[in-house]
């Protein structure tokens, strides 16, 4: 196993090193310095003084033309950015008959679970026709579903 201290590439004394490194910054200034803990004991006092100092006042004197964000008006005529507005939606296509005979197939299978009286037949024989009306209804749709987009010949692309 290869610890730090058996390695030959590293100093000898890290917390030496580690203290020159920080002498190095220190001396060109990057570092902050820390409160040390003598200055930590009077910190809610000092932190009480701070509070109570009033806060410096804008100056009053400043050019009044000068505005800030809660002073900025909108203005009276909305400019015309050249945004893109899409254009309608083409409608919506017109039903098949064989999509409509699925639809009306799950609806009167609906009808025998949800009021087996319309019928006329009792509930234990509307259950089983309803769930089978309903089933063979949503088959339908789902075999008739289209299997692709539509084969028009044109990629899309527009120059």
């Amino acid at each position: 196993m290869n610890t730090r201290h058996d390695r030959s590439d590293g100093p000898d004394d890290i917390d030496a090193a580690f203290a020159e490194i920080v002498a190095g910054l220190e001396r060109e200034g990057g570092v902050g310095k820390w409160p040390d803990s003598d200055e930590e004991d009077d910190g809610p006092a000092a932190e009480k003084a701070t509070r109570d100092e009033p806060a410096s006042a804008p100056d009053d004197t400043s050019d009044d033309s000068a505005q800030g964000p809660r002073d900025w008006t909108p203005s009276a005529e909305p400019e015309d950015e050249g945004h893109y507005e899409p254009p309608e939606p083409p409608p919506l296509p017109t039903p098949r008959p064989s999509t409509l005979g699925g639809i009306v197939v799950i609806a009167i299978g609906l009808l025998l679970l949800l009021v087996p009286a319309l019928a006329g037949i009792g509930s234990s024989s509307a259950l089983p026709i309803g769930l089978i009306a309903v089933s063979a209804g949503i088959i339908w749709l789902l075999l008739r579903m289209r299997q692709g987009p539509p084969s028009s010949g044109d990629d899309g692309a527009r120059l």
